[in-house]
């Protein structure tokens, strides 16, 4: 399970970058830029092909990608093929290109799941269209509180509750009465993850904290819904607007923290808490990865958008002023800006992964003695 969350780990970062490379790549071409190379992973390079103007090269480290076309650093102006010498237009389509592909990205695995079947979460009473298709609605776990009897027995969210000392649960009220009653004692709760079923022994509170139950989780009732394959990208689409509103409304909300002095450190991950999310979602079955990569994309997408320097947000501002100048910025002004950038986001990164090794350290731990 370790390697394969690994691969799946690499193949999902790989699929989200060749993606967003490939959108700059494609309307780079349509606008008669030369494109030197587009190379997916980093350097240093494994092997490359040359076709007419353009190297296409497998590099060997694989949780990335890169476009380079000509000018694109404000150089050779002159070029009538370079990047500075097309109009602000046919600049700002390749710029914006990367963030649409992820987009679209996350719009056609989510029509896919939509088309199988998508773990969703249903309201009490909730009336679904007629034409949706509901299966195997259990009682979930939404959220996992830490240092609680649910986290210290294991228990993950995406999990579901078969059983509580062998008698079947029928309702989230079911499984909380029969937790009530049970408070104070060696309680067995049949889970259900992914494929597979398991049995954990857990002592259900007395007294717990308020507002954290006595296990210690967030129940929902959640089952299967697809729909017909003639509705699905048309409900993918409406999906994927709600979760590009909810990631954008919650983004502003964390930088609304930020700016009033607030820590916002604990939401944040950075690769390595993206690594430990995918083994547990690998664990879940593939819809599950599904859903998981289209979020992710959700994300690359509107972090891409964001207007600072070495992001494509950043890069299609500095195109917005020097529409509004009439004239070029300063070639080595704009170099600067985007050179600060990166080495902030790469402080930012170290930053973050340094949190997530501390936050999952048990978890890294545990990884070690397994593969030793």
């Amino acid at each position: 399970m370790i390697l394969l969350a690994i691969l799946v780990f690499i193949v999902i970062l790989g699929i989200l970058v060749f993606v967003h490379e490939l959108g700059h790549f494609i309307m780079a071409k349509r606008a008669g830029m030369r494109v030197e190379e587009f190379g997916f992973g980093f350097p240093p390079r494994l092997f490359g092909i040359k076709k007419g103007e353009t190297l296409y090269s497998i590099n060997w480290i694989p949780l990335g990608g890169f476009v380079k076309i000509v000018g694109e650093d404000g150089s050779e102006v002159q070029d009538p093929e370079s990047f500075g010498h097309k109009s602000f237009w046919q600049r700002f389509a390749v710029l914006i290109a990367g963030v649409t592909m992820n987009a679209i990205l996350a719009w056609v695995l989510i029509s896919i799941g939509m088309g199988v079947g998508l773990p969703t979460v249903l309201s009490e009473g909730e009336q679904l269209p007629s034409s949706a298709h509901v299966k195997n609605q259990t009682v979930g776990i939404l959220e996992v509180q830490a240092k609680t009897p649910a986290a210290e027995a294991g228990l993950k969210p995406g999990d579901s509750i078969l059983k509580i000392n062998g008698e079947p649960v029928s309702s989230i009220s079911d499984a909380q009465a029969k937790t009530a009653s049970d408070a104070g004692k060696s309680t067995t709760y049949t889970i259900q993850r992914g494929s597979d079923v398991f049995d954990k022994k857990i002592t259900p509170r007395v007294n717990p904290p308020e507002g954290e139950g006595a296990l210690g989780i967030a129940l929902g009732s959640v089952a299967y819904v697809s729909y017909p394959w003639y509705q699905a990208p048309i409900r993918g689409a409406v999906a994927t607007f709600n979760l590009i509103v909810l990631t954008l409304t919650t983004f502003g909300a964390l930088i609304g923290q930020f700016l009033q002095g607030h820590s916002v450190g604990a939401v944040l991950s950075g690769p390595v808490g993206i690594a430990v999310l995918t083994k547990d979602v690998t664990a879940l079955g593939f819809i599950y990865v599904l859903q998981f990569t289209a979020i992710l994309s959700i994300n690359l997408a509107i972090i891409n958008a964001v207007p600072f320097p070495a992001l494509d947000g950043g890069r299609i501002l500095f195109l917005i002023i020097e529409k509004l100048r009439g004239r070029k910025l300063p070639h080595q002004a704009e170099q600067w800006a985007n050179t600060i950038g990166f080495v902030l986001l790469l402080l930012l990164m170290v930053a973050v992964t340094v949190k997530d090794v501390g936050h999952y350290s048990t978890q890294f731990k545990d990884l070690f003695k397994r593969i030793f």
